[in-house]
């Protein structure tokens, strides 16, 4: 079977959670709540939009949930400027290219977001396969958004790695026997080792991630 590079969105290939944070705070402004950065770190990154919903808007009806959440999305499509790829990422797409590696993302964003977020850093082009919130039964951080990537790539779990910058995307892509690469966006190295990562990286840059890849694809079983 194949070998595949499984990358999360935000946090990972590119940093827009300063962007999400405002416009979190623009929409639930408007309902009298308030979000600071600890807060978005704690409780709304790497979360999927139930959570999300039973965490801030407990009050609400469903569709006034559904609005507000709508509404957030919205809000930071309608804000998105300045948005650069993570350092590294171009040339670890041109790496999987040469060796054969099928590449997808794999998010808990909805996928107007993932589409225009992509297409702002050029890179919607070279990652076509995209598994998202709202078109898996369930989100992270349960696996199957990783198995449904492994799936449609005809990719091997034990021969391939994902990369994640939260704890719900590390437990994720664990659940689906992968080996993962901490994105040191918004954890620290420690935090994301502890919670199972191979290694923690600031960036695409690292030479350990190609070295890592390498080994997952010469032994697999060794390195399951």
């Amino acid at each position: 079977m194949k070998s595949a590079l499984l990358f999360d969105l935000d946090g990972t290939l590119l940093d827009s959670d300063a962007q999400h944070l405002r416009a979190f705070q623009r929409v639930f402004a408007a309902r009298g709540i308030r979000l600071d950065k600890q807060e978005y770190d704690a409780r709304i990154l790497g979360a999927d939009d139930e959570a999300i919903a039973r965490s801030f808007l407990p009050g609400l009806t469903p569709a006034e949930r559904a609005a507000t959440l709508d509404a957030k999305e919205a809000s930071y499509r309608e804000h998105l400027t300045g948005l650069e790829p993570t350092a590294g990422v171009g040339a670890l797409l041109d790496y999987a290219e040469a060796n054969d590696l099928s590449c997808a993302v794999v998010t808990n964003a909805p996928r107007a977001n993932v589409d225009k977020a992509l297409d702002a850093i050029g890179l919607g082009a070279r990652l076509p396969l995209r598994v998202v919130a709202g078109e898996v039964e369930r989100a992270k951080p349960d696996p199957l958004p990783y198995l449904t990537a492994l799936r449609r790539l005809g990719a091997d779990a034990a021969r391939s790695l994902a990369f994640e910058d939260s704890l719900s995307g590390v437990r994720s892509a664990l659940g689906a026997g992968l080996c993962v690469v901490g994105l040191t966006t918004t954890l620290d190295a420690a935090t994301l080792i502890g919670a199972g990562a191979a290694i923690a990286v600031a960036d695409f840059t690292d030479p350990r991630i190609f070295a890592l890849i390498e080994r997952r694809r010469a032994s697999p079983r060794e390195n399951a």
